[in-house]
């Protein structure tokens, strides 16, 4: 379904993504994991064409998306679409014009231009915001939003472009535990209900074992993991992010109890010292 060849982005003499290759076969949820600069957002405008390779080929159902140029290039970023951690929403538009705005791609300038929307496309983006669980807030404006439902939106935007791939770039990265778990999950049903492949850059490695079906690591450009939610032990993890035996796995969690405990035992050396 997915094929990725050697995919290399050289910045001058540095390579931000080096020789990636990656085999997908069917719609899978994937969680790309390492530590800040180890390439994964690269990677994914690469696989969106927001940025273009320096070498290598990414093939989608037999098309080399590198190649594409013009209106077919606008359409592949049509279905392959982008979610970001700043979610990218119009602050002071309402919620179901931001949703709307995923289907930017097929309407005409005038259309665009006086922000006129078929009935249908107006339903179907409260159907979405309804599944989602925030289809009460459709007439707020999205800066009244929290940064989970904001996120959540963001999604919704996602799908009214009817996408066979999602990439998430740090989807949850500016939210806390509980929002970054009700996003994920969201996320997870799409993949599960909807049978769309999704591909998230994680920075907690419970998020990618409890989520995601396969989790790839990259160091310093390079794909240095690729296997299995219980392939990921903390010593892979540990090699994935270069650290060493103080590498604990609890300071990036985004498991509530979790993070209670760690707080608590910070509280606990706090009063000791």
């Amino acid at each position: 379904m997915l094929r990725i060849d050697d995919l290399t982005k050289a910045f001058g003499r540095n390579k931000a993504v080096d020789a990636a290759s990656i085999v997908v076969d069917k719609p899978v949820m994937i969680g790309i994991i390492g530590r800040s600069g180890a390439g994964k957002s690269t990677l994914l405008r690469m696989l969106n064409r927001l940025t273009d390779a320096t070498s290598g080929a990414i093939m989608f159902e037999g098309q080399d998306v590198t190649q594409l140029r013009g209106a077919a290039k606008r359409n592949w970023q049509s279905q392959c679409a982008m979610i970001f951690q700043q979610f990218n929403l119009v602050p002071r538009m309402d919620v179901v014009s931001n949703v709307l705005h995923g289907t930017l791609n097929r309407r005409s300038t005038f259309a665009t231009m006086f922000n006129l929307y078929p009935t249908e496309d107006i339903h179907r983006a409260i159907e979405i915001l309804d599944r989602l669980g925030i289809a009460e807030h459709a007439p707020k404006r999205a800066e009244a939003l929290s940064g989970g439902q904001q996120q959540r939106v963001a999604i919704a935007r996602a799908l009214m472009q009817d996408p066979k791939i999602i990439l998430a770039d740090e989807p949850i990265a500016s939210l806390d535990p509980m929002n970054a778990q009700v996003v994920m999950q969201s996320l997870r049903d799409i993949h599960e209900q909807d049978g769309r492949m999704v591909i998230a850059n994680l920075h907690t490695l419970d998020t990618a074992r409890r989520y995601c079906d396969r989790v790839i690591g990259m160091r310093a450009g390079r794909i240095v993991f690729d296997g299995t939610p219980e392939q990921l032990t903390t010593g892979v993890a540990r090699d994935i992010y270069g650290a060493d035996e103080t590498f604990s796995e609890a300071a990036t969690s985004t498991e509530i109890e979790t993070l209670s405990e760690e707080v608590a035992k910070l509280a606990d050396i706090a009063e000791s010292v």
